[in-house]
């Protein structure tokens, strides 16, 4: 290979890296102004000199930023901060075919927490129409068996109403978001089968709980209704 390939090849990744030296010095620097959503950030020039790094380099790091969500452009103003879609770059890499098994049982784990914790704030919110709705989902629901302690449909629908109840979009999107990756791990095989609970607490169990209960007891049913899924992702290979 010519000496000039080996000479790109070292420019590139200088410039790589460079670039993200600068990245990490912007974010560093609109925290340090105190810049919010809305506010405009200094120009190409001024971050060039301040930085002593080419136009080139910021003009690349800005638009990593721009990717990000963090800044977009504006007519008449330059670049500007922004509220980025947090959920909308997490979704891009959330393909569970692509993340690793310790990855998909975090992911999972996740999910169980989050739902154990929600308990106050569907006791909050809950209304008499949603109890009318979750009392129709497990209406629906086959009988739990030996084998088999919930049906995977309307495991999403119920827990979805959940987090619906809650009125918090971000919960909502969430979960939203982490639906695929439960399906994945739940059909996968990487879980242990399930088997039946001695003190398994039920959907209806729960909504008898939201409906005339409080939410320490709600916390504690939800609990004991995870429990299983707690049980399979222990032995988690």
């Amino acid at each position: 290979m010519s000496l000039t390939f080996f000479k790109s090849e070292m420019m590139s990744i200088d410039t790589s890296s460079l670039v993200d030296k600068v990245e990490e010095s912007l974010v560093a620097l609109l925290r340090e102004r105190k810049l919010g959503v809305g506010d405009v950030i200094p120009k190409e020039i001024e971050l060039a000199e301040l930085l002593g790094v080419s136009r080139t380099v910021i003009r690349e790091a800005l638009t990593r930023l721009r990717l990000m969500g963090l800044i977009e452009s504006k007519k008449r103003k330059g670049s500007v901060i922004t509220s980025p879609d947090l959920f909308g770059m997490m979704s891009k890499s959330m393909n569970p075919h692509i993340l690793d098994q310790d990855t998909l049982k975090e992911i999972f784990e996740l999910r169980l927490v989050l739902e154990i914790g929600i308990a106050d704030l569907l006791f909050h919110r809950v209304t008499k129409e949603d109890i009318d709705e979750l009392k129709q989902i497990v209406a629906d629901e086959p009988p739990v068996t030996q084998y088999h302690i919930f049906n995977i449909d309307y495991e999403v629908a119920f827990h979805s109403k959940l987090y619906e109840i809650t009125n918090n979009q971000t919960l909502k999107k969430f979960q939203k978001m982490l639906l695929p990756v439960f399906d994945y791990v739940h059909h996968s095989g990487l879980l242990k089968k399930q088997s039946l609970l001695r003190t398994f607490v039920s959907h209806k169990d729960l909504v008898d709980i939201l409906e005339n209960g409080n939410p320490e007891k709600f916390r504690n049913g939800m609990r004991d209704h995870l429990e299983n899924h707690f049980a399979r992702i222990f032995d988690f290979s």
